[in-house]
């Protein structure tokens, strides 16, 4: 996603009606990023580990080196820098050799693309249907519409919330002979069938497990909407022949639409097709175009640059938009756009916005610690209403989320613990790449006079000038020189193990997950679950991981298995096998921790 800035400590806070002068959220352009891009966009949102260890052992190298800036303390690592051919999708962790020794693992996988590509099409009816229902519906649809998707993405303005009523209530669909009254209904009926997904994926923070009235109240919902968004895609023309904000919209909506029924082919295509109309529009602004338009069409743009980084994570061969390019010179959200029925609402949604556009974790980082201190910076100023805390409490029988104000809150952590994850995953790459991986880190006494030759484990490839306190190429390294930088690898690779396995405990069923991000979250779950198996599977590392790791694969079935019920056929068959390879690499998991395996394929050799 986006750029973290320490110029100011202050949130881009909306006050009295007007947003604050702070460059924390918006002067991106002079700071650092939180994640550099070292790797492009092949890392992402869901990534806990790197590619495949063949690339690790041939293009990646860790630079450990003491902070330059102020007065200098040798004992001090500063930062670990992964090359650009790293890659992180769930496809190539499972690809790792140290899962040679789990065949089952791989047994009847298919590629995410081929499952994808191969499912049928959704079929359409040839006469136009559409649902009776009352005043008192639309207001409650279009009710839960604002307070879900238009607080996550906040698009759509009060205006047109209103003309979108208007429109249902009158029930003039086809009434195309004007162009814009043709656009204007295209609208109305994406948002009817995003309000009716809305309301199919709300209330499921403290579980799946729903009361028989209520599973069929959610069925008729995405009945409903399906047929809304059905009759959308038949007047969909209009936005593709259309150049303006309104049409860049529709076509946003098609895309989340897509991503509640789990179709991410769908869903990439029409995120580009809406992200090629923003380039336009904002290449080339209308003589017609208002500051409304204008706000509007920059608010897509964020919008589909946050969706496109997170489908990037697990098809890391998408073909670019191209608005990554300019996304420097795109102001965020502004005023002056009135979205919701409350003002108190607004100014929530703008923060929230804000909060979700300033964390880049699609890139990896270059500076740990400066980074780990922009996280925890971001972090400081988030609203008293999305703030949280880290904690080791585990999921309980009834899912109550804990430590969090709001479900926002909760859907925030998500993203530091992903963002904290990838900022020291290349100590755990490391490790993973190293041949000797399972070895202890110590350096034998030979180390101390005049060469490496005695150090096992990954440290065999450090270089002597950067591994402890004024040393430089010539130095000869101590042993206790080395017992430093063992202590500071195995701590950060803790917190990357700590933030990966806490990723997992703190997920709920957030309504803004399971509607947009069902596919994405399955496949990076299972990510993360294979990354622990490995890590589980080095002695210096398994130390490191808490008997919490029990419970994690099935908390993670539990959930998906429960929103793909929720959110009714067809079932989407990537979730499907991520849920195989999550209950597989439990399995697994729980042999190596708890010792049951064979010696030979319990650990890593030493």
């Amino acid at each position: 996603m986006y750029s973290l800035c320490l110029n100011e400590k202050r949130l881009h806070l909306r006050i009295r009606g007007e947003f604050a002068t702070s460059s924390y959220f918006v002067n991106r352009r002079s700071s650092q990023p939180v994640l550099s891009p070292a790797v492009g966009s092949s890392a992402g949102r869901g990534s806990f580990s790197g590619g495949s260890l063949s690339d690790l052992h041939n293009t990646t190298h860790l630079s450990l080196r003491p902070h330059l800036d102020g007065p200098q303390n040798d004992n001090n690592l500063e930062n670990a820098v992964l090359e650009s051919r790293h890659t992180s999708t769930t496809e190539s962790i499972l690809q790792w050799p140290h899962f040679d020794v789990f065949p089952t693992l791989r047994n009847d996988y298919t590629s995410i693309f081929h499952l994808e590509q191969s499912r049928p099409r959704i079929k359409t009816k040839t006469t136009n249907l559409y649902p009776y229902i009352t005043e008192e519906d639309v207001d409650g649809i279009l009710g839960t519409f604002e307070h879900a998707v238009n607080f996550w993405y906040p698009t759509t303005s009060q205006d047109q919330l209103q003309n979108a009523r208007m429109i249902i209530a009158n029930g003039n669909f086809d009434d195309d002979d004007d162009d814009d009254d043709g656009l204007d209904v295209c609208l109305a009926l994406l948002t009817m069938a995003l309000g009716c997904a809305s309301k199919v994926t709300a209330g499921l923070v403290e579980g799946a497990t729903l009361p028989g009235s209520d599973q069929r109240r959610r069925v008729t919902y995405r009945a409903t909407g399906d047929m809304y968004f059905e009759s959308a895609l038949k007047k969909l023309y209009v936005s593709h022949m259309d150049v303006n904000s309104v049409a860049a919209q529709c076509l946003f909506f098609v895309a989340l639409y897509f991503a509640f029924l789990r179709r991410p082919l769908q869903a990439w295509e029409y995120i580009s097709a809406a992200a090629a109309k923003c380039l336009l529009l904002l290449s080339y602004s209308p003589r017609d175009s208002t500051s409304e338009d204008q706000e509007r069409i920059r608010r897509i743009f964020w919008s589909c640059y946050i969706l496109e980084s997170d489908y990037l994570a697990e098809l890391s061969n998408l073909p670019l938009s191209g608005i990554a390019r300019i996304e420097s010179s795109v102001p965020l959200p502004g005023a002056g756009y009135s979205t919701h029925s409350t003002h108190q609402e607004e100014e929530q949604s703008s923060l929230y916005f804000l909060a979700c556009a300033s964390l880049d974790d699609k890139r990896f980082p270059g500076i740990v610690k400066e980074l780990d201190h922009q996280l925890e910076e971001w972090r400081s100023v988030l609203p008293e209403t999305f703030a949280f805390e880290v904690e080791w409490s585990a999921p309980a029988a009834e899912y109550k989320i804990t430590g969090v104000k709001t479900e926002h809150g909760g859907f925030l952590r998500q993203r530091y613990l992903t963002c904290r994850s990838v900022i020291y995953r290349p100590y755990l790459m490391w490790m993973l790449s190293s041949a000797n991986a399972g070895s202890c880190l110590e350096a034998s006494s030979s180390a101390a006079t005049g060469g490496f030759g005695g150090v096992q484990g990954p440290l065999a490839s450090v270089p002597a000038s950067s591994t402890a306190v004024g040393m430089n190429s010539t130095t000869t390294p101590s042993s206790m020189n080395i017992k430093l930088v063992e202590r500071e690898v195995l701590a950060n690779c803790k917190a990357c193990l700590d933030a990966c396995l806490l990723h997992i405990l703190n997920l709920r069923g957030f309504s803004q997950t399971v509607l947009v991000d069902t596919w994405i979250c399955s496949l990076s779950m299972a990510g993360a679950m294979l990354v622990l198996l490995a890590a589980c599977r080095i002695p210096s590392l398994k130390t490191l991981i808490g008997p919490e790791i029990l419970q994690a694969g099935s908390h993670l079935r539990e959930l998906l298995v429960g929103w793909q019920k929720v959110q009714g056929e067809p079932r989407s068959p990537s979730v499907d096998q991520s849920v195989h390879i999550i209950h597989e690499a439990e399995k697994f998991t729980r042999q190596v921790y708890a010792g049951e395996e064979g010696e030979g394929a319990g650990r890593l050799e030493e």
